[in-house]
């Protein structure tokens, strides 16, 4: 994707939205100290232009019962295209990844996956995780407390 140029309004848009991303037009228009007709033009512009990619709702993990946040370092047997493809394809068909790297270094990938407890990541590991074809090592680290979490991404100065 292309780097597209905003100015200060865009920002303060953007800023705004990943603030609250259910804000209503006129409301956004609002804080950004513009009428609703040219506040909307822009949000729709920066939807087109691929800079705003989805709204979404924040659940919070421990209200669903979620209290184990795990990082596991995976190494696969070989770096072909295939194999990449392979584990990148079946990783992607379980809710308990909540992201995935490719990686430089000493592991291929990085996944952070949320599960209720011990038991289920246990399960997630033998059931789901090591059935991929390819996989070499699996290696998981724990996250003892949540020190800062966000996703709103750093806007450049206007």
């Amino acid at each position: 994707m292309k780097h597209i140029n905003l100015d200060v309004i865009d920002l303060r848009i953007l800023a705004e939205l990943q603030a609250d991303g259910a804000l209503s037009n006129v409301a956004l228009a609002r804080r950004v100290h513009l009428s609703p007709s040219p506040c909307l033009m822009r949000v729709k512009a920066l939807e087109a232009g691929g800079v705003i990619q989805r709204y979404v709702a924040l659940a919070s993990a421990a209200a669903l019962g979620l209290g184990l946040n795990v990082f596991i370092s995976i190494s696969l047997k070989e770096q072909s295209r295939q194999a990449l493809t392979t584990f990148e394809q079946r990783i992607a068909e379980h809710d308990e990844v909540m992201e995935c790297y490719l990686m430089t270094g000493d592991s291929d990938y990085l996944i952070r996956v949320v599960v209720r407890d011990m038991a289920d990541l246990e399960k997630f590991i033998l059931e789901q995780l090591t059935p991929i074809p390819g996989i070499e090592k699996i290696r998981s680290s724990f996250a003892l407390k949540q020190v800062r979490y966000k996703t709103a991404l750093p806007l450049p100065a206007g």
